[in-house]
């Protein structure tokens, strides 16, 4: 079967610089109908911004005033909480103002004053609660709702759930940090058990943002075209002599496909084409804020062009110092203002942005952490320290876009900010809203996987009625 082996020989080469998730990707568009939703959605696209390390609630967007009056004195409380570092210092008060803003007076702290001129867009979630107060675990049940690797990130069940609208980019993309990928690297953005289509597709910076698109060395035009026609040839004759094979077929045109992808991605990733106005807007012009918000303004373009779920990150690794992340352990001060400083003005102009071009209209917007910060300083019990550790028990995210009321808070946490103590959620709940607003039931959207009917919300999971419009 010489014919046969050549063949194989063949694909091996054709496919160096093709991207293994373009062919991916566009190997499962061809092989099926595209999927559609359950029924009519609020939102066609999602664009999630992931905090790594734990933002303080308390901090940004959860006002607390009895925290001001009992600063410096003991939470008392008998039992001892789930922290990290297990040192559970006096209460500290926020470093950081919360004023009323907007029409709707939603209370929003100064870290944020960009997103905060914003306050009547955002639906704030303040009573999230989590099953760990470690990170790599959080991260992964933020993700995906079990607190290990091995099972599907939202974003890849949004993909197997709806797919992508463009031919030429994947559906679920993911733009890190670029000062690192967070801890769990990419499991974090896994397919899991559904088919490996649906991972995210990393996208880097530079000329070149998604590795090995292109051939290491420049094919000319005519070659690479009549290699193409070679390529075309070889499986006709393998297709007469074996007879039609849907999946051999589904590879064919993957390949005619993936060619698309490499005239897309250079032309989505121009952000030069951006005018200067918009460039501005997402703060380009400052050094502090262009490596994220570069992130954004790409966010925005790769959603028009068709892409389903884009996922960016604001933190890598975790640990080091200085800290690369939101996780305070040393000062919340210090560490939350250089944070914020680089994502608070790109993340306003994206919302902006969105919302003058008619976007934000029918694209769901989420802003969230893996856990909060503790009402207690990290320190002696004592003591006022100046950081804070881990908070599982109660923490803040917020939603702007689709079907969502805006301008509201919902939920609670106690009055120094320590537990949900009003309509508690878990992120079974919030995973199963955003399936919702998506068009999809969190019951119904399904993979058969070892046995089991496997879920994003596994067996639980409430759609938050209180925050829907």
């Amino acid at each position: 079967m010489p014919l046969l082996t050549d063949r194989r020989g063949f694909f091996s080469w054709t496919a160096r610089g093709l991207g293994a998730a373009a062919f991916l990707h566009l190997l499962a568009r061809d092989s099926g109908a595209t999927p559609k939703p359950h029924f009519e959605p609020k939102a066609k696209r999602v664009v999630h911004i992931c905090l790594i390390g734990g933002l303080s609630h308390i901090d940004s967007f959860d006002p607390k005033p009895e925290l001001v009056k009992r600063h410096g004195k003991s939470l008392n409380v008998k039992e001892m909480p789930d922290i990290f570092f297990g040192q559970v210092g006096l209460l500290r008060k926020s470093d950081w103002l919360f004023k009323p803003r907007g029409k709707s007076g939603l209370e929003v702290s100064e870290l944020f004053p960009h997103i905060a001129a914003h306050a009547d867009t955002l639906t704030v979630i303040r009573s999230m609660t989590a099953d760990s107060a470690n990170h790599t675990p959080a991260l992964y049940l933020q993700n995906s709702g079990f607190q290990f690797s091995g099972f599907p990130s939202v974003g890849a069940w949004a993909s197997y759930g709806l797919g992508s609208e463009a031919d030429d980019l994947p559906a679920y993309v993911v733009l890190p940090d670029p000062r690192g990928l967070p801890n769990g690297g990419a499991s974090i953005w896994s397919s899991g058990f559904l088919p490996a289509e649906h991972q995210g597709t990393l996208f880097g910076t530079g000329p070149a943002p998604v590795r090995d698109l292109f051939p290491k060395e420049s094919i000319a035009p005519q070659t690479d075209a009549d290699s193409r026609a070679l390529l075309t040839r070889m499986n006709e004759l393998h297709r007469d002599r074996s007879g039609d094979d849907p999946l051999l077929t589904a590879r064919i045109r993957s390949y005619e496909l993936a060619a698309k992808m490499q005239l897309a991605v250079p032309t989505v990733a121009d952000i030069a084409r951006e005018t200067k106005e918009t460039q501005a807007l997402y703060g380009l012009d400052d050094k502090s804020t262009a490596p994220f918000g570069k992130n954004c303004l790409l966010a925005r373009r790769l959603l028009e062009r068709g892409v389903r779920f884009v996922q960016l990150f604001s933190g890598g690794p975790i640990a080091g110092s200085p800290r690369i992340s939101w996780d305070a352990h040393e000062n919340v001060k210090d560490n939350h203002t250089l944070e914020a400083a680089r994502i608070d003005k790109p993340i306003a102009g994206l919302l902006e942005d969105l919302s003058r071009t008619g976007m934000l209209k029918d694209t769901l917007v989420l802003f969230t952490t893996e856990f909060g910060r503790t009402p207690f300083t990290q320190a002696a019990g004592d003591s006022i320290g100046t950081g804070r550790d881990h908070n599982k028990y109660g923490f803040s995210v917020w939603l702007a876009g689709a079907g969502l009321k805006p301008g509201i808070a919902y939920g609670s946490t106690d009055e120094v900010g320590w537990k949900a103590t009003e309509n508690p959620v878990h992120w079974y709940d919030f995973h199963a809203t955003v399936l919702h607003l998506l068009g999809l039931n969190h019951e119904k959207l399904t993979f058969y996987h070892n046995g089991i009917q496997r879920r994003l919300t596994n067996v639980h999971g409430e759609v938050i009625d209180g925050v829907l419009g």
